[in-house]
């Protein structure tokens, strides 16, 4: 893969062992995000295009993984496949199967005693689930796909995240980073700000 332009704050893959494209070919990083763009628009179309029920998306263990698969899984074997290895941010392999049950665990807390308001809890989830990292790649996808999930399925428009977030040109990106290292120490403000943005 043609990769010379390494993202700060990104996971990054330099193991292409996995990729489910033509393997005579080599790919540039810009041609994978576009088909994985593609992959992702099919889970786009199934979960918002109307207001997912929780049968669609019950916000379960299981269905977390199913969710990255459906997103990536024309592009990588790996897709909804916890991770096995550490990378440069996210927690330790050994401990993502349970941290996420603890984040299907809050969100049902959360959900049956109103703790927040939907915002902040889609917030929340993702952060949460950035922080994990189960997955090689495309954490911050998934994650924000599972905010828009949680909006949708609550009456809440999605987000409308700039999905060239990986692009260090973006002019969100910064604030966006900024925003998950805020949540990581309880300061979900900012995240709550970026999220609602483009809600009505």
């Amino acid at each position: 893969m043609d990769d010379k332009t390494k993202i700060t704050d990104a996971t990054y893959i330099d193991d292409i062992s996995g990729l489910k494209l033509k393997i005579s070919k080599v790919y540039t990083i810009n041609e994978i995000y576009f088909l994985e763009a593609q992959n992702i628009a099919k889970a786009t179309i199934k979960y918002l295009s109307i207001k997912p029920t929780k049968k669609i998306a019950p916000f379960s263990f299981e269905w977390l993984l199913t969710l990255h698969k459906e997103m990536f899984y024309d592009v990588w074997e790996w897709a909804g496949k916890i991770r096995q290895v550490n990378l440069t941010i996210g927690i330790k392999p050994y401990l993502i199967s349970i941290e996420l049950k603890k984040l299907v665990d809050d969100i049902e807390f959360w959900e049956k005693s109103r703790s927040f308001e939907i915002i902040e809890t889609a917030s929340r989830i993702h952060h949460r689930a950035v922080f994990i990292h189960p997955f090689l790649n495309g954490n911050g996808r998934w994650a924000r796909m599972l905010a828009n999930i949680y909006l949708k399925q609550n009456n809440l428009e999605p987000t409308k995240w700039n999905e060239n977030l990986l692009s260090q040109s973006n002019s969100i990106r910064k604030e966006y980073i900024k925003a998950l290292k805020l949540a990581d120490n309880g300061d979900f403000s900012k995240l709550i700000e970026l999220q609602g943005k483009n809600i009505s």
